[in-house]
């Protein structure tokens, strides 16, 4: 028997800014049993927008909340060997939504004054997306080259980009799981970056001493529709 899909959507032109973290910043938001997923015996994050498309739960897609930009700081994680993110913060444009994501499955969500532009060209792609928090307007941009790429398994791309679980914590304080399927993504070459953020500002003050850091590596991935399975709690 299929299992039920609980939100479907079309993720487009991500932008994955990934940065090294300090082991004791990244572990102080592991929900229980997880452990932090190393590259090269590092632990990341990444900052992350996105364009949130055609967005339908449990099959029915609202008007008004079916395109909107995503903007998250998610944490590379493992639990039993399975590979997947935990957030740190996720910020939407819609106090609804960001309500229900809280008051359901206890994700991070804030609701943000927030803008997606993705500027398509024969020969490039530019996305950029704008998140406004603590009385800063905060943006993260990249171009990327055509055509696109596949990277190799053992890439640091393909790292970043793919994985299939997400992992949370419920209201209760037990883990909760759930499961994210697609295709694997393209990526298109990257030939530039720029960040505009205040850490501080977005995730608290802990967050402070990422300021000035560059990220190690920077993905553009074309992305695709997903299908977002909940697991339950553990």
């Amino acid at each position: 028997m299929p299992k039920p899909r609980f939100l479907t959507a079309d993720w487009r032109n991500l932008i994955l800014a990934n940065y090294s973290l300090p082991d004791a910043l990244a572990a102080a938001h592991l929900p229980p049993g997880v452990e932090l997923d190393r590259f090269d015996g590092k632990a990341f994050g990444s900052l992350v927008g996105f364009q949130f498309l055609n967005t339908k739960v449990l099959g029915v897609g609202w008007p008004g909340f079916r395109h909107f930009p995503e903007w998250n700081l998610r944490i590379y994680v493992t639990y039993q060997g399975q590979r997947g993110v935990c957030f740190v913060r996720e910020f939407v444009p819609q106090r609804f939504v960001a309500w229900v994501a809280r008051a359901i499955y206890n994700e991070p969500y804030h609701a943000a004054r927030m803008s997606m532009t993705v500027d398509e060209k024969a020969d490039a792609v530019t996305a950029t997306y704008t998140v406004e928090a603590g009385g800063k307007v905060h943006s993260l941009s990249a171009t990327g080259a055509r055509p696109v790429v596949r990277p190799g398994p053992d890439s640091l791309e393909h790292f970043f980009k793919e994985h299939s679980w997400g992992f949370g914590r419920t209201h209760k304080g037990r883990l909760l799981r759930y499961e994210v399927s697609h295709p694997e993504w393209d990526v298109y070459p990257v030939t530039g970056f720029a960040a505009d953020v205040d850490w501080a500002k977005l995730y608290g003050p802990a967050w402070a001493e990422m300021t000035d850091r560059q990220p190690e590596s920077v993905v553009l991935a074309a992305g695709s529709g997903v299908s977002v399975f909940p697991h339950g709690s553990v």
